[in-house]
């Protein structure tokens, strides 16, 4: 659990986190969104102690971090930003094993934890264990970021912008990763995005940061339906917010059971985005669904454009 309690910061007059309170839960993928200058970066390195605060609290686990050896501290929280910031001369695998090794893990341990990791950011080139981050892409060296935070297991992962510099698709795969990763592992992960539809892919819940305030928190869908002023209105979509709750709504909600159609299949865990896409791609104005690869049912276009439940 991470807790902040009326936390203020400054630089010179500017205030960037103002008097603000927030409780985020074991467990939870947690997302804050906002444009740069809201103080979402700021807020996060108050984490584990890269900003020291001016006034307030922010305990990790009831333990107020400020009383904490910021080397332990430090040592127990992944941290992953978008620069990577690997180690030049040291292996990909060296490089995921960092905080495994000052943690004093057994050699056994760590190579089996570098494999694993390996395997689930799917770096499975290979020999690309042994090579030097100059000799990856950019997204394999953020891979290998993300892997190093995880390395040791960590109850809490702080993520900056990590995917930011990268290409679409690259971006997406990475997300994907992420999340079948955090809902496995159980980790607590708070995660800062300018992007709100990453931030709507990736959160169980989203706060919105502006001039250095929570405007609100919410799911991703509270936010779409019940936004709290115009404000946050305008900066979840404004008029194109139907398209966006598109993107967080699952073929599940609509699929019509027993129904059948032809066409390329949608599983039902897929957004009614990406049926809506399939949609257009076949031609079609309903396409079967599956669920665990058998037939479950049908998704009509009708389904995506009546009124919302």
């Amino acid at each position: 659990m991470i807790e902040f309690d009326r936390v203020h910061k400054r630089y010179g007059d500017h205030v960037v986190i103002d008097d603000l309170s927030l409780r985020i839960e074991d467990g939870e993928f947690f997302v804050l969104v906002g444009p740069s200058g809201s103080g979402k970066s700021t807020l996060l390195r108050t984490v584990n102690r890269l900003e020291p605060v001016d006034r307030g609290t922010v305990h990790v686990d009831g333990e107020d971090v400020a009383t904490r050896d910021v080397e332990a501290l430090r040592r127990g929280i992944g941290y992953a930003i978008q620069s990577v910031g690997l180690f030049p001369h040291r292996t990909v695998a060296e490089n995921i094993a960092t905080v495994p090794r000052l943690l004093g893990w057994a050699d056994a341990a760590i190579r089996a934890r570098v494999a694993e990791l390996i395997d689930l950011l799917r770096l499975d080139e290979p020999g690309i264990a042994d090579r030097c981050p100059a000799t990856l892409s950019g997204g394999q060296q953020q891979r290998v970021g993300v892997a190093r935070a995880l390395a040791a297991r960590p109850r809490i992962v702080l993520m900056d912008e990590p995917f930011g510099a990268l290409d679409p698709l690259t971006r997406e795969s990475l997300q994907q990763s992420l999340k079948t990763i955090q809902r496995d592992s159980g980790t607590t992960i708070l995660f800062v995005t300018h992007d709100m539809d990453e931030a709507f892919s990736l959160g169980d819940r989203v706060a919105l940061m502006l001039d250095g305030k929570i405007a609100q928190v919410g799911t991703p869908l509270q936010l779409i339906r019940e936004p709290a002023d115009q404000r946050v209105h305008e900066f979840v979509g404004g008029t194109r917010t139907r398209l966006r709750e598109l993107a967080v709504r699952s073929v599940r909600e609509s699929a019509r059971p027993g129904e059948q159609a032809d066409g390329d299949a949608l599983d039902i865990a897929a957004s009614l985005q990406d049926a809506l896409a399939s949609m257009l791609a076949q031609g079609r104005d309903r396409l079967p669904v599956e669920e665990h690869g058998r037939p479950f049912g049908v998704i009509r276009l009708v389904d995506l454009v009546a009124p919302r439940p």
